[in-house]
């Protein structure tokens, strides 16, 4: 209730931004810096600039409720301004429907999927778990005991952590999950040996993992990746397979030539080689998939993680 009542208020109660001047660009990152939200923000817009689609790019952040504070302010300032963007994923669409949020992606305008990536599960470089099957057996052993962090409530990570415990014979309800509003307090409470573990997309983790500040228990694709060195949940018995994708919405109110105009633009920044050369070094998944065409996947998405976040009874 009272998560409802901020929604509500960001939407009426905000004042409109002063119109942006020619040339220039906003997207919004709902969450804090250092995360995924703010990378693949950061990223595009860079490579708007580098494709020539836009002269300048100003990124915001407004962490919260997986996003829907930040969605919130985009609907509420942002109306009818065909420059701008709202960056969102499959964080957003579990996180909205877990806390039964007042704003929903029926309110703004769907642009372009731009990317995945699948999540990775790591320890701390010290942890006595040198495995999944260590770390699973002492979580089997005392559930709460073994703090699991990602992002916020809802979200894909969550939603992975709740079907690896179904998974290993663990009601989902004991799950003691740990949600950050961004990747940089999630890595910083790792790297701190502040939880037991952390899920989250492995692009975000690459480097720690990398340089062994991290330890790599389990990536969460369908089989082993040639490029990754980390073993996949299923092939170590726990038969769970999610990835992230993130995308771009417009904001609402925006005509259909805007939003023609806006998926031409995203078009070209991620055919770029700014965009290629970024997405190669973070091991993202090319999933672009623009228009109409990713509107019917995103309603998908939303009928089938409602269903889970149902089921797994993530809901408030």
């Amino acid at each position: 209730m009272k998560l409802s009542r901020l929604l509500i208020s960001c939407l009426i109660a905000l004042s409109p931004l002063a119109a942006q001047a020619e040339g220039q660009f906003k997207i919004m990152a709902p969450a804090n810096p250092g995360g995924g939200f703010d990378t693949v923000a950061r990223t595009l817009g860079e490579a708007l600039q580098a494709s020539g689609q836009t002269k300048s790019v100003v990124v915001e952040n407004k962490a919260g409720a997986g996003g829907a504070i930040g969605m919130a302010q985009f609907v509420n300032n942002e109306k009818g301004n065909p420059n701008a963007l709202l960056v969102a994923g499959a964080v957003t669409v579990g996180a909205l429907e877990t806390n039964k949020s007042p704003v929903n992606f029926g309110m703004v305008t769907p642009v372009a999927r731009l990317m995945g990536e699948f999540n990775v599960l790591v320890v701390p470089a010290s942890s006595p778990y040198k495995s999944l099957k260590d770390l699973m057996a002492a979580y089997k052993a005392n559930p709460g005991a073994i703090s699991i962090g990602g992002g916020s409530s809802g979200s894909i990570d969550h939603i992975m952590a709740a079907q690896m415990s179904e998974k290993v014979g663990v009601d989902p309800d004991k799950l003691n999950y740990i949600p950050f509003a961004g990747g940089g307090e999630g890595k910083a409470a790792i790297l701190g040996n502040q939880i037991a573990a952390y899920i989250s997309g492995y692009g975000e983790l690459a480097d720690l993992i990398k340089a062994g500040k991290v330890r790599a228990l389990a990536l969460s694709a369908d089989k082993k990746q040639p490029d990754i060195p980390v073993p996949t949940l299923k092939e170590q018995g726990v038969d769970v397979v999610v990835y992230n994708w993130r995308g771009v919405f417009g904001a609402p109110g925006i005509t259909p030539a805007q939003r023609g105009q806006l998926i031409k633009m995203v078009d070209a920044a991620v055919k770029s080689p700014s965009w290629k050369a970024k997405a190669e070094k973070l091991e993202w998944m090319a999933m672009l998939q623009t228009g109409d065409s990713f509107k019917t996947f995103l309603d998908a998405e939303r009928k089938r993680t409602g269903a889970t976040v149902k089921k797994l009874k993530l809901g408030h």
